[in-house]
């Protein structure tokens, strides 16, 4: 039995397969020309969902680049000052020792006072150091104001104790600054544990003894109070010699060391002997005068334009004679200790950008092989197989002109071809 097909279906079959077929070829066309194998989310939900996740990873890696970059600026600038400032400090220490030469006259102390003048104008401009963006690498959150202005004691800071810091990493945030109060402010007076000093007054009696800064001889004696070491001297009469004797006072406890009830016998100086009480340990070498004292304190923390500024008031100060060189050595030693300590300051804070700037180009390493990793899933998700797609575009041609021909062909049979 035969079955008999109209030439309307003839026609809508042809015209539906060759227009599945030039769909098809038009789809294969436009992977080509995109690179992009899924056109749509349609074409495979999956996948598209994926990429758009890798996609969104790969743009926080890349601002996470561009704040690395920055933290990286920062930090070099804060590296350069911090640099810039321990230099200057060096240099201060040198005219420090220079200072106590005993062969300078006044007007060589006051020439070097003027130099240091110089050195902390220096000093606070780096202090001062912009970021470059409008704020300052030292002043904290308070990025916009001027973090040190110059005062007749040193310098004040107006900014705050914050440490500003930026996300590097995906679940890393990184300090990428250090307050001028932690860098320049935070630096401990005299030995770390302790203090010496010497009694200004002790220049207008005449005395010229130099106490050591001294060191810890017991930390478990250590009580943390304030002490006053006070000296007698009774003059030489004939046939009896001169005697030197002193006294420890707690001016905490306003006691005298040790406490009752054993008497406080006045001890016998010697000059260079060490003096050692409640856990502390130092020495006195000179002459002291009658009534000369000494005090021993707790560390404090102190700026480092004060302790500039102290050392050139000391060197403008009298300094002539034997109580006067005393009383300016006593300064020395304790600007010197400071100096120190403000210079292992610097040094301990530059050490810790040091490691932040390893850590950024750790950072950074990892960072480029997300990016590696995320283009190479991106490119399995969306990118097309050109070698496949060209073979199949060719295929999806040739099946297309053979589709059209043999349409033009079954569309031209016709019974009225043969009626004459």
């Amino acid at each position: 039995m035969s079955m008999r097909i109209s030439s309307k279906t003839i026609y809508d079959v042809g015209v539906g397969q060759i227009s599945t077929l030039q769909s098809a070829l038009a789809r294969t066309q436009a992977q080509l020309s995109t690179g992009r194998k899924n056109l749509t989310a349609a074409d495979d939900p999956i996948a598209t969902a994926r990429a758009l996740e890798v996609t969104q990873s790969q743009s926080i890696n890349t601002q996470l680049v561009t704040n690395r970059a920055n933290a990286k600026g920062t930090l070099s600038l804060e590296t350069v000052a911090l640099a810039s400032s321990t230099a200057i400090l060096q240099d201060i220490k040198t005219l420090t020792v220079n200072a106590g030469n005993g062969g300078y006259t006044q007007k060589d102390r006051a020439s070097l006072a003027t130099e240091l003048e110089g050195r902390l104008a220096d000093l606070l401009g780096q202090a001062n150091t912009a970021d470059g963006v409008g704020g300052y690498v030292f002043s904290g959150y308070k990025s916009t104001t001027l973090p040190f202005t110059q005062t007749a004691n040193g310098a004040a800071y107006q900014g705050d104790q914050g440490q500003r810091e930026l996300q590097v990493g995906s679940t890393r945030k990184l300090p990428i600054s250090d307050s001028g109060a932690s860098v320049f402010e935070n630096n401990a007076t005299g030995n770390g544990t302790f203090v010496t000093g010497a009694d200004p007054a002790n220049f207008t009696r005449g005395g010229s003894g130099i106490i050591s800064a001294g060191s810890v001889k017991d930390a478990t004696q250590l009580t943390g109070h304030k002490y006053q070491i006070d000296f007698q001297v009774v003059p030489a009469t004939p046939g009896t010699p001169k005697a030197t004797t002193y006294t420890v006072t707690d001016l905490t406890l306003n006691q005298p060391v040790p406490p009752a009830p054993v008497p406080a016998v006045p001890q016998p100086y010697v000059s260079g002997q060490n003096i050692t009480f409640d856990g502390v340990q130092f020495d006195v070498k000179g002459d002291p005068a009658d009534l000369d004292n000494f005090t021993v304190q707790p560390s404090t923390k102190q700026s480092i334009f004060t302790t500039v500024s102290d050392l050139i008031a000391a060197l403008r100060a009298p300094g002539d004679g034997a109580a006067g060189q005393a009383s300016l050595n006593n300064k020395l030693n304790q600007v010197q200790m400071n100096i120190d300590n403000a210079t292992d300051n610097l040094l301990s804070i530059q050490s810790e950008v040091g490691s932040r700037l390893k850590e950024l180009d750790y950072l950074d390493s990892s960072g480029d092989d997300l990016n590696l990793q995320y283009a190479t899933t991106l490119s399995d998700l969306q990118d097309v197989d050109t070698v496949k797609a060209i073979s199949l575009f060719t295929q999806q041609q040739t099946t297309l002109d053979a589709a059209q021909k043999s349409f033009k062909s079954l569309a031209g049979l016709s019974l009225f071809n043969y009626i004459t």
